[in-house]
């Protein structure tokens, strides 16, 4: 007798936000915790994904802010949506109502893969985590990769040709290191540790999941 019954769907893999301020190493961390095993989620990468030429999302944002804002190679104008969204705050929740549905279907299909592969943990790389309430229903829990405000700086300008006040600039768009902290449930202190020291740190973190 054949048996018609349904086997069970296999186990949500736990959903960890990894997070920081620039500079701090957090998606060097998150490769580290894809390297021991775990499921890698470019959140920001998704979100860039959509607004390029043929993305998902440059049609809604043709037809919510006009052709203006989509550039000759049919991306997304950012120069201009960026000048736009500080002159009208309000164009920044409506380019999110457009762009965030959108990178949670796609997190939502790497999860379900992810799943499908008997994966135990997915890690999510969220720069913008904490200053975002809408991944608080989503993450089964957050780290933060944290240093010192000045090895941030130190660490962006020897990659790139940011002069120090452009650097600060940017932190200051960011959540403060205390808050990223009080939201943590794991915290990574990435300062004075060389990749050895951080591998080690992230062979822990991903032992406590199974791997």
């Amino acid at each position: 007798m054949d048996d018609d019954t349904a086997s069970p769907p296999p186990p949500r893999p736990f959903q960890l936000g990894v997070t920081g301020g620039i500079g701090s190493g957090k998606s060097t961390f998150a490769a580290m915790l894809h390297a021991c095993g775990a499921a890698l989620v470019d959140a920001d990468g998704i979100a860039r994904s959509v607004t390029q030429p043929g993305g998902a999302a440059i049609p809604a944002i043709r037809a919510e802010f006009g052709a203006d804002y989509v550039d000759a190679s049919g991306a997304l104008d950012r120069g201009r949506m960026r000048s736009l969204v500080f002159a009208d705050p309000g164009a920044k929740q409506r380019l999110e109502a457009i762009i965030h549905p959108l990178v949670g279907k796609a997190i939502a299909q790497a999860v379900t893969h992810a799943a499908r592969a008997g994966l135990r943990l997915i890690v999510l790389d969220i720069p913008l985590l904490t200053e975002s309430p809408r991944w608080a229903r989503q993450l089964d829990a957050v780290l933060v990769v944290d240093c010192r405000e000045n090895t941030q700086i130190s660490r962006v300008q020897a990659r790139s040709a940011l002069a120090e006040d452009a650097i600060r600039a940017i932190m200051a768009t960011q959540s403060s290191r205390a808050a990223r902290r009080a939201a943590a449930d794991i915290v990574v202190y990435n300062d004075g540790l060389t990749l050895a020291d951080l591998q080690a740190n992230a062979r822990r973190i991903a032992g406590l999941f199974g791997l």
